[in-house]
């Protein structure tokens, strides 16, 4: 089979150019559209697609050098951070308190329902089941990396390609279920009368004053890579206390003291609206470069047991996020808003979470808390509450 590789400027060429086919794809499929699926998932699927197929064929195998993708992410959490205002949070503290126990109940329900089936299925060990649950699910690529050998070790020796499988599963599933799941609440439920209520806090005078120019568009970069900068000092502090934090963690942080110290002291002004222009860039661009990488091939190697496993899995993420996250956290748009984010990262990542909400937010209104929350969770509760649920669960098989 030929190999042709790609460099990182060619990697992100090839998946602006998808962007584009997504975004021509969604105007011309309805359902698309209507749905609110991704351009940048769309798009990226169609050249998941040709690469598997081409390389089922034995004709070619495409690789990508992915370097330019954790940039695009850094930068994307980085202007999430700024969007971290103390008022915000103020005011959204029960709903971050509901979110992270939503969070911890997602998580178990999904090794308890994997390990379920696997019983139901006769699978010769649940470990097997274990691979179908919060690992690959809520951990994504990261965590099932992590505990995949894990597995192995305990007798399941395909487990790591099973995990990693599996989380290739979801990140496409999670991608494609949040929209819909959001839309459906907003509409069935004629939420776009909740969203001055929802949104009348965030933004002080001075911002909601500030007209975006091509003149603050530097600055706004200037302080977007400050911000990234400086935030990789705070993840290596992060790393010495034994615990395993996101990339971007550190970014955001930095992010978040600098808005809330610009909010404080006024000796200088953020420019959050051009900031979040350049992370919703960011973040397409990121999204983009994860779904072209995509190893559809991976999924060949599931059984049917295994399949069913994640359909298992797709099922009770839509009933959790559509009945239990949606009246847990209101029952108004910003909880609609949190429900289609948790299908992202339930299934896949947190990235996949913020696509769901933006395309959202874009076709409807902005959810200010939602975007503060939903990343704060993914990012510094999710992997640890994650991993000491993955840790009990092995004990006890």
């Amino acid at each position: 089979m030929y190999g042709l590789n790609f460099d990182m400027y060619q990697t992100t060429a090839i998946a602006v150019v998808m962007l584009f086919v997504g975004n021509s794809l969604r105007k011309k499929i309805s359902p698309l559209e209507k749905l609110c699926i991704p351009a940048p998932v769309v798009g990226g699927l169609v050249f998941a697609i040709i690469s598997c197929a081409l390389y089922s064929a034995g004709v070619v195998e495409f690789s990508f050098d992915e370097t330019l993708r954790t940039v695009f992410m850094v930068a994307f959490f980085t202007s999430v951070g700024f969007k971290v205002s103390a008022k915000v949070l103020k005011s959204g503290g029960t709903d971050l308190i509901i979110l992270v126990s939503c969070v911890a109940v997602l998580i178990v329900g999904q090794n308890f329902l994997a390990i379920g089936l696997s019983q139901v299925l006769n699978l010769t060990s649940p470990l097997i089941g274990l691979c179908t649950g919060s690992i690959s699910m809520a951990g994504g690529h990261g965590t099932a990396g992590a505990f995949g050998p894990v597995l192995e070790d305990l007798g399941f020796h395909e487990a790591t390609t099973f995990c990693t499988a599996a989380a290739t599963f979801g990140i496409v599933a999670g991608s494609l279920i949040g929209g819909p799941v959001g839309r459906r609440l907003i509409l069935k439920n004629d939420l776009l009368k909740t969203v001055v209520k929802a949104d009348e806090t965030p933004l002080t005078e001075e911002e909601k004053n500030n007209r975006r120019s091509w003149k603050t568009y530097a600055p706004a970069s200037y302080q977007l890579a400050i911000a990234m900068g400086l935030g990789t000092a705070v993840s290596a502090l992060l790393s010495k206390i034994g615990m395993t934090f996101p990339i971007y963690i550190g970014a955001m942080i930095v992010a978040a003291l600098m808005r809330n110290y610009s909010e404080l002291t006024g000796q200088f002004t953020i420019h959050v609206e051009e900031i979040n222009d350049i992370g919703e860039i960011c973040l397409s661009l990121f999204l983009g470069i994860a779904m072209i990488t995509l190893k559809l091939w991976q999924l060949a190697e599931l059984a049917l047991p295994m399949l069913i496993l994640l359909f298992g899995q797709i099922i009770f993420m839509l009933v959790f996020a559509y009945v239990v996250v949606y009246n847990a956290l209101g029952r108004n748009y910003d909880a609609a808003i949190f429900s289609a984010g948790i299908c992202g990262f339930g299934l896949g990542a947190t990235p996949n979470a913020m696509a769901n909400m933006q395309v959202l937010t874009n076709k409807f209104a902005p959810s200010i808390k939602a975007y503060s929350l939903v990343p704060i969770v993914g990012g510094m509760f999710m992997d640890f509450l994650n991993s000491m649920a993955i840790t009990f669960f092995i004990n006890f098989l």
